[in-house]
C-alpha cells in the first residue's frame, strides 16, 4: 500500500516517526541531498555507533548548537533537539509575521539548523503565549500533563542513553518557560521508565529508562568565581577533519539559521568547555556515556554485524565510494536476520539503506507540474532516477503512487550515468473519497501545518492524533515509493512530490506540493476600526485553486452591523485566478461598542469556503503555505483624533502603520534618508516602529534632525527598543537607560499615576478600562532608569512584583514632546484591542 495520508496504517506510522523522516526521504522543499566522499566515510562511521542523546530546552534557538553539533558529528550518536515550543509568541526581525505566522517561521528555521547541526527536531503541543516570569504562571496557562506526555513520547520513541536540559530547574533559568522545560524534563526521565504513566502510547512504543539526565550548564547560570571543577566536562570545541570544520564553526552556522530572531553568529574555534550538573541518574565519571554500550553488543547477536561494517570503513575507497557497495549488502543481509522490532536494527537498516545510495550516488526525484494541487485533482508528475556509479546496473521494480492500493510495475534498468524519465499524473483525493479520507473533515486534507488544523488555547495546540504529536513538520502531501533492486536485494525508497523552478538570481528552487481548496478568501486588513458609522471598505480576494470556478462571495456579519452588496458573484476561469471584491460595511442600529469580527465566505456549488491563503516565502526556509479562517476583527468605539499627517519609520516590522490609517490618519512610510529636518516639519507625528533603534543603524546619524524636529514643535513616539545592540548609546532627548522590565499578564490592573496628564485627556478620555482585553501581554521593555525630565504616565505590575511606571515616558523637549512607550501596541493593534487605538491616538494627537 502506498497511500500517503496522515492517519494511515499504526506500523507504517510508527516506521516513519522513528527513523525515516531524517533518512527515507528529503526535508520538504529541498534539493534531493548529495553526499561528499568525506560525508559518505563519517556516516559509515556511524553504522557502528548505536547511542543516543536528547536536547530538551523551551524555545527554538535555547538549544546549543555547538553541542548538537558535537555529539551528531564527533561522537556520531543520534541527537535530537526536543523545543516545547515553536516560539510563536516571540518577536520577528524579518518581517511582519506573528503568532501562528512567526511559530511556522521558527519551526523552519530549527529544521534549517539541524540540516546544519545533523541533529533531529521534535516539539510538544505547548503554545508559546510570550513571556512568563516562573515555571508556576507557565503551567497555569500550559497543560503540563500534555507536555509531560509529549515529551514522554518522544523519550519512548528515541530511547535517549543521555538527555541534557539547557536551562536549570528553578528560578535561575530566566523565564517561566525555560525553567518549566527543566522541570518537565526531570519528570519525563521517570514517567518514561513507567508503564503506568501515559499507558495508550505503549501500542506504539516501550517504556524507556535513560541512563542519566544532565544540566548543561554554563557562564549564563554560575557565579562569578565558582568553581566549575564540581561539573562533569567535556571539550566540544574539537575539528571534525572529514567535515573540514571545528563544531564551533558549524554551530555558528546552525545557529545564524534563526534569522527572525537576530542570532547571526560568529564562528569560534579552539577549546570549547562545556559544563554538566547531575539532575538524574547514574553519574558520568570520565564520559557522557559512561555505562553506556554504543557498540553492536548491545544488540543480541549484533557483534557479527558490527565487525562487517569495520571491513567496510578498512576498505572504503574516497575515490570510488561505490566499491563500498558490495559491503554494504552484506552488513544489510546481516541486519535483516538480527530481530526487526529492536529499535537499533531498525536505525542501522535505514542508516544503510541510506548509505547505499549515498555510495551509488543514487539521484531520485519527483516533480509536479504546478505548485499546488486542488482537492479531487489530478496533476502530472514526472520521476528522474540517475545512477552514477560507472560499474553498477541498478533496476526499477515498482513505483507506488499516492491514489493506488497498487504499486506500478516498470522494470527499467538504470544504467551507469543514464538518468531514466518516468511521467505520470496522480489523483488526490476528494471529500468524496469516503476511502481515503477516513474520518477527516475536508480542511484537514490541506496543506496546513498539522498544529494549526484545529482552534488552539492560549497555550496548548490541539493535536488528536498520537502519532502525529512530536513532529516537527507535515509529512509531504505526496510521496512516490519507488522499489529498486541491486543484485540480489531490494530497497525502497520515498521520493516526496515536490515543484521546482528556476529563479534568475537564486537559481534552481524547490518548492513543496501544496494541497488547496478549490476556492479561497482572504480579507485584505488586520482589523477594522469603526470610531463613526461612517462606511468602510472592506476588500475580499477570491483565489481560484483550480480552473473554472464559479460561485458567490460575501461577509458573515454579527448583528448590527451591515454590508452592501450583500454577496458579489465571481467566476475564475484558470488556477491562482484571483479577483478582488469590496464591501461596504458600516455600524447600524443595535451595533454595540468594542470588538466582534467579520467573516468571508465563498460558495460554490452549495459548499461554503471560509480559509484564506496566506504564503510566507523568505530565502532562507522553505516556502510555507497557511489556510488561516477568513476572519478579521471589527471595532467600533468612541474615538477623537488631532492632526492629521503621520511620518513611520519602520524598525523590525509591524503592522501599526495600518492600524493608524484604520482610524484616519494619512500615513507615509519613512525611509532612514527621509529624516531631514526640513522634510519631518510636514509631519504631525512621526512613529518609531518597534526596535527602530536596533535594527535601523542610519539612525546613528539621522537622531540630531529627529531630535530637532522635536525641538522644534514636533512630536516623536518611539516603541519599544531591547536593551542590546542599540545604534547608539542615548535614544531619547534625556538620558533613558533601557531595561528588561516587562508585565506579562495582559489585564494586569493599571493605576493612572496623573490624571491630568494630556496623554490620558485629549482628545480621548483613557481609563483603566482602556487595558482590558489585551493579548499576550502588557508591555515590555520598560526603562529601568529616566532622567526627571520624562514624565510617567501609568503604572502596573505582575503578581508578587514591585510596581512598574515606565509603560509611557513622555518629555517637553524645546516645543514639542518625546514619548517612549514599551506597551504591546503591534500585538493590540492588529487584534482590534479598542483601548490600544485610544491610547495610540491620544499619543499622535499630544500638542495639537
Amino acid at each position: 500500500m502506498t497511500l500517503r495520508q496522515p492517519f494511515r496504517a499504526a506500523a507504517v506510522w510508527l516506521i516513519v516517526l522513528t527513523h525515516s523522516l531524517i533518512h527515507s526521504f528529503t526535508a520538504q522543499a529541498q534539493a534531493p541531498k548529495t553526499y561528499s566522499s568525506s560525508e559518505i566515510l563519517l556516516g559509515l562511521k556511524k553504522l557502528n555507533v548505536l547511542g543516543s542523546a536528547l536536547y530538551i530546552a523551551a524555545h527554538p534557538d535555547d538549544e546549543n548548537t555547538r553541542l548538537i553539533a558535537y555529539l551528531a558529528n564527533g561522537r556520531l550518536v543520534d541527537t535530537g533537539y526536543l523545543s516545547a515550543t515553536r516560539g510563536d509568541g516571540g518577536q520577528n526581525l524579518i518581517g511582519p509575521e506573528l503568532r501562528e505566522g512567526l511559530g511556522v517561521i521558527r519551526t523552519q528555521e530549527l529544521l534549517a539548523a539541524r540540516r546544519v547541526d545533523g541533529g533531529r527536531q521534535f516539539f510538544t503541543r505547548a503554545n508559546d503565549f510570550g513571556f512568563s516570569k516562573t515555571a508556576q504562571e507557565t503551567f497555569t496557562i500550559w497543560d503540563k500533563e500534555q507536555v509531560l506526555a509529549d515529551m514522554v513520547w518522544v523519550i519512548r520513541q528515541r530511547r535517549p542513553d543521555v538527555m541534557i536540559t539547557r536551562f536549570p530547574p528553578d528560578a535561575r533559568a530566566g523565564h517561566g518557560h525555560h525553567t518549566a522545560s527543566a522541570m518537565l524534563a526531570i519528570e519525563a526521565f521517570d514517567a518514561a521508565a513507567d508503564p503506568k504513566r501515559f499507558p495508550e502510547q505503549l501500542q506504539y512504543v516501550q517504556p524507556w529508562q535513560a541512563k542519566r539526565l544532565l544540566w548543561n550548564t554554563g557562564s549564563f547560570f554560575v557565579k562569578p568565581g565558582e568553581d566549575m571543577s564540581q561539573y562533569f566536562q567535556l571539550d566540544a570545541g574539537g575539528y571534525n577533519p572529514l567535515l573540514g570544520r571545528s563544531y564551533g564553526e558549524i554551530a555558528a552556522e546552525s545557529r545564524t539559521s534563526h534569522k527572525s530572531q537576530g542570532f547571526g553568529s560568529s564562528a569560534q574555534r579552539g577549546e570549547a568547555p562545556e559544563y554538566f550538573q547531575l539532575l538524574k541518574g547514574v553519574p558520568a565519571k570520565t564520559d557522557l556515556f559512561d555505562g553506556v554500550d554504543l557498540t553492536w553488543n548491545r544488540v543480541p547477536g549484533g557483534a557479527a554485524v558490527g565487525k562487517l561494517v569495520d571491513e567496510v570503513i578498512r576498505n572504503y575507497d574516497a575515490s570510488n565510494p561505490s566499491a563500498s557497495v558490495a559491503g554494504l549488502l552484506k552488513v544489510r543481509e546481516a541486519l535483516r536476520k538480527l530481530p526487526q522490532n529492536n529499535f537499533w536494527v531498525k536505525e542501522k537498516l535505514t542508516e544503510t539503506n541510506s548509505m547505499f545510495q549515498s555510495c551509488l550516488g543514487l539521484y531520485m526525484e519527483a516533480i509536479a507540474a504546478f505548485p499546488s494541487v486542488c482537492l479531487g485533482e489530478s496533476i502530472p508528475v514526472k520521476i528522474t532516477l540517475l545512477n552514477r556509479t560507472p560499474n553498477q546496473v541498478l533496476n526499477l521494480s515498482e513505483l507506488g503512487f499516492p491514489d493506488r492500493d497498487k504499486d506500478s510495475i516498470v522494470n527499467k534498468t538504470i544504467g551507469p550515468n543514464q538518468p531514466i524519465t518516468i511521467k505520470s499524473a496522480f489523483l488526490q483525493p476528494a471529500k468524496a473519497d469516503n476511502d481515503r479520507l477516513e474520518g477527516r473533515t475536508r480542511d484537514e486534507l490541506l496543506s496546513q501545518p498539522y498544529w494549526l488544523k484545529r482552534s488552539a488555547t492560549v497555550g496548548m495546540y490541539k493535536v488528536p492524533a498520537q502519532l502525529e504529536r512530536g513532529l516537527a513538520e507535515n509529512e509531504p502531501d505526496a510521496i512516490i515509493t519507488a522499489v529498486i533492486q541491486a543484485v540480489s536485494q531490494e530497497f525502497t525508497y520515498d521520493i516526496p512530490v515536490q515543484y521546482k523552478h528556476t529563479d534568475p538570481v537564486r537559481g534552481e528552487i524547490y518548492e513543496p506540493l501544496t494541497v488547496v481548496p478549490p476556492v479561497m478568501v482572504n480579507v485584505g486588513g488586520q482589523a477594522f476600526v469603526f470610531a463613526d458609522n461612517a462606511a468602510k471598505t472592506v476588500p475580499v480576494t477570491v483565489r481560484a485553486g483550480k480552473g473554472g470556478v464559479k460561485g458567490n462571495v460575501s461577509l458573515t456579519l454579527p448583528a448590527g452591523w451591515q454590508s452592501e452588496p450583500a454577496n458579489f458573484p465571481f467566476d475564475l476561469a484558470a488556477k491562482d485566478a484571483e479577483q478582488t471584491v469590496q464591501f461596504q460595511v458600516r455600524p447600524v442600529a443595535g451595533a454595540k461598542e468594542g470588538k466582534t469580527e467579520l467573516r468571508a465566505v465563498a460558495t460554490v456549488d452549495g459548499q461554503a469556503y471560509s480559509r484564506g491563503y496566506q504564503v510566507i516565502a523568505y530565502d532562507h526556509i522553505p516556502t510555507q503555505t497557511l489556510f488561516p479562517e477568513a476572519t478579521a476583527p471589527l471595532v467600533k468605539l468612541d474615538l477623537k483624533r488631532k492632526g492629521q499627517q503621520i511620518g513611520y519609520l519602520m524598525g523590525a516590522g509591524d503592522e501599526v502603520p495600518e492600524a493608524l490609517r484604520q482610524i484616519g490618519y494619512t500615513v507615509t512610510l519613512l525611509k532612514p534618508d527621509d529624516l531631514t529636518e526640513t522634510n519631518l516639519r510636514r509631519f504631525d507625528a512621526v512613529v518609531l516602529g518597534i526596535r527602530a533603534y536596533n535594527t535601523v543603524e542610519q539612525l546613528k546619524a539621522r537622531q540630531p534632525a529627529l531630535l530637532k524636529y522635536v525641538e522644534n514643535g514636533g512630536n516623536v513616539v518611539v516603541q519599544y527598543v531591547v536593551n542590546r545592540g542599540t545604534v547608539l548609546p542615548e535614544i531619547g532627548p534625556y538620558p533613558l537607560t533601557l531595561g528588561r522590565d516587562r508585565v506579562t499578564v495582559e489585564d494586569a490592573p493599571v493605576i493612572l499615576l496623573n490624571p491630568k496628564q494630556p496623554l490620558l485627556n485629549t482628545p480621548n478620555r483613557i481609563t483603566p478600562a482602556d487595558f482590558k482585553g489585551w493579548v499576550q501581554e502588557q508591555g515590555l521593555y520598560y526603562p529601568e532608569k529616566w532622567d526627571p525630565r520624562y514624565q510617567t504616565v501609568i503604572s502596573s505590575h505582575d503578581p508578587d512584583e514591585p510596581a512598574r511606571e515606565s509603560a509611557i515616558l513622555v518629555a517637553d523637549y524645546g516645543k514639542g514632546h518625546y514619548i517612549y512607550t514599551g506597551l504591546s501596541l503591534f500585538r493590540e493593534l492588529p487584534a482590534g484591542v479598542p483601548g490600544a487605538y485610544r491610547i495610540l491616538t491620544n499619543m499622535v494627537s499630544l500638542g495639537k
